[in-house]
């Protein structure tokens, strides 16, 4: 009986025994694969999860004017930081939060300035960039550096920090122009994506916007290794960042602050081109706004006031303005009548001070009448009555092609954003928009630039240059060239196309013979326009919009200089002003008189 149960224990020993090496050895087998045959596998699991890519931005690319002058630049961007993984404090977040706000205040006190961040501010950090320094205070001063230096260079985890900001040395001069920046939203690289991102600029209006992809650098990175809660332990590789590309442009800045300063606060615009090759030199639109109020971004009170403004400051009026024109319209007419032969530039027409057709009465601006005008004098003298009669004796047709082949009703081309294209009505357009017919008082209406013809100030810069060179039409151009570092010349770009509407010899000396009249001949009605030194082509307008009860007015010139050689084609426009005459044509002396000093200026030894 004692041997049995000898035997039953022994057989439960074996089995025990055997149960336990087996698990061992699966243990151990287990541990083989783990740290032997997958080893390399799982160390790799282990250092993707311990590192962490850091995207560090490229710099961006400056923008020059036509003579090299840096317009757009970068500035170093000096910030206090707080490294936190230097600070942590044992025991919940909490106590690293409180222990950062009272080394701010004590900080601040240091270095006399005031607490710039709040406490979520230090929160959200620490949930979402804490490997990287927090900016305590941006953008410090000389000042503030030398306190730094002096009292708090060897607080621990407290250090000096730089980055680069946009800048834009001209200010408010060329703002629409050239646009603004604002922190860039986070592109996620599709094979190794970034974990915490350093802020980047991209372009948001203007030229920032348009050459973004040549203006913004190539991102850089930065491998960190860190522990289970985020705290960084060490730099495992640094890829550099790239810079952007500079950009060259058509402007003269020393014309575009010539013009700012000729529209002062009035709301308009003023454009002037190469007529001979379609380069911008200046534009410029009123109201503006300071494009460092952007950088690195901006208040909210700043963004309001931008906002609540009824001028709309950030509206580039130059390109997306949408006018009626008046009559700096009648040249386009002018050359339509004599392009098509059914009108003679020395036919005289009676201008009685108005026009009868049917039962309505179309009036002329001077009710006394003009007398007898041919062509060139009625250019001179913007006679209403003329326009009208020789509108009816061509047919709109005619009015409408030449239009569309001097570029008016469509986008010009330009390398901005938001252009708008205008209008120039037909047949078809006023029986989709109205369902009725074009009829004979349509016709008088846009023959002076009234009704529903809209046009932008760039088009009509456009024009100016067109009659200036005896017909081409230029394409705006406002890019010159690029180029990617320091060592390069600017890559210029050829200039844009220019077509030619083949105007007959007439035509180019009766409209631009009519069109000197109005500026240097005592009966022109854009006689204030003249400059002494210099011989101006031009054409005042004057634009009734709104109500008639609002006796609202835009006040437009376009013009062109020196007139035997013209290297500027001009478009003026106020928003609401007396009259062409009165309001634009001294803005269009000043300015050539301006840039008359600056050429002079220019060509001193």
């Amino acid at each position: 009986m004692v041997g049995n149960t000898l035997e039953r224990e022994a057989i439960r020993i074996y089995i025990v025994a055997t149960v336990m090496i087996m698990a061992l050895g699966f243990l151990g087998l287990m541990l083989w694969r783990i740290q032997v045959s997958h080893g390399h596998q799982y160390a790799q699991d282990e250092l993707r999860q311990n590192v962490r890519r850091v995207q560090l931005p490229g710099m961006r690319g400056r923008i020059f004017d036509r003579h090299e002058r840096i317009i757009v630049d970068n500035r170093p961007d000096y910030r206090i930081s707080i490294y936190l993984e230097e600070i942590r404090q044992p025991g919940p977040w909490s106590q690293t939060i409180d222990y950062v706000e009272h080394l701010i205040h004590e900080l601040s006190h240091e270095l006399a300035v005031p607490v710039e961040v709040s406490r979520d501010e230090i929160r959200a950090h620490i949930r979402r960039r804490l490997p990287l320094p927090f900016p305590a205070w941006r953008d410090v001063d000389e000042l503030t550096m030398a306190r730094w230096a002096e009292r708090v260079a060897r607080v621990p985890g407290v250090d000096l920090t730089a980055g680069a900001v946009r800048v834009y040395p001209y200010g408010d001069v060329g703002a629409h122009l050239l646009g603004y920046v604002g922190r860039a939203d986070a592109v996620q690289d599709e094979v190794e994506p970034f974990h915490y991102y350093l802020p980047d600029m991209e372009g948001k209006s203007g030229l920032e916007r348009h050459l973004d992809h040549e203006l913004r650098g190539r991102s850089g990175g930065e491998l960190l290794r860190v522990d289970v809660v985020g705290y960084r332990h060490q730099v495992l590789g640094t890829r550099d960042p790239e810079p952007g590309r500079d950009v060259q442009l058509t402007i003269d800045m020393e014309i575009q602050r010539i013009a700012a300063d000729v529209l002062g606060d009035r709301n308009g615009s003023i454009i002037v081109l190469d007529p001979r090759n379609g380069d911008v030199v200046a534009m410029t639109s009123s109201p503006g706004f300071d494009p460092n109020i952007f950088v690195p971004s901006i208040s909210r009170e700043d963004w309001q006031g931008l906002m609540q403004n009824p001028g709309n400051p950030l509206i580039n009026r130059a390109v997306t303005g949408r006018y009626v024109p008046g009559s700096i319209y009648k040249p386009v007419v002018a050359v339509a009548a004599l392009q098509n032969d059914t009108a003679s530039p020395d036919a005289e027409i009676h201008c009685p001070g108005y026009f009868d057709l049917g039962a309505s009465r179309f009036r002329c601006w001077l009710r006394t009448g003009h007398g007898r005008l041919n062509m060139r004098q009625a250019l001179e003298r913007s006679c209403n009555v003329y326009f009208y009669r020789v509108a009816l004796q061509i047919g709109y047709e005619a009015i409408y092609g030449m239009s569309i082949a001097m570029g008016l009703g469509q986008k010009t081309g330009i390398d901005l954003d938001n252009e708008l294209g205008g209008l120039i009505p037909n047949d078809a357009w006023k029986r989709r928009v109205y369902n009725d017919a074009w009829r004979d008082g349509d016709t008088c209406n846009v023959a002076i630039g009234q009704g529903p013809v809209i046009v932008t100030p760039l088009q009509m810069a456009v024009v100016a240059g067109a009659v200036a060179n005896g017909g081409k039409i230029v394409s705006p151009r406002i890019v010159m060239g690029s180029k990617a570092n320091e060592e390069e010349s600017f890559q210029v770009e050829n200039s844009r196309a220019v077509r030619d509407l083949d105007w007959s010899r007439q035509t180019a000396q009766t409209v631009r013979g009519g069109m000197y009249d109005a500026v240097m001949s005592q009966y022109g009605t854009g006689r204030r326009a003249r400059v002494a030194g210099m011989e101006i082509g031009g054409k005042t307008g004057t634009a009734e919009y709104g109500s008639k009860d609002d006796n609202l007015k835009h006040a437009w010139m376009i013009g062109f200089a020196p007139y035997n050689e013209p290297r500027y084609a001009v478009a003026i426009v106020v928003d609401s002003g007396d009259s062409g005459g009165e309001t634009a044509a001294p803005m269009l002396r000043d300015l050539m008189d301006g840039v008359l000093d600056y050429e002079s200026r220019e060509r001193r030894p």
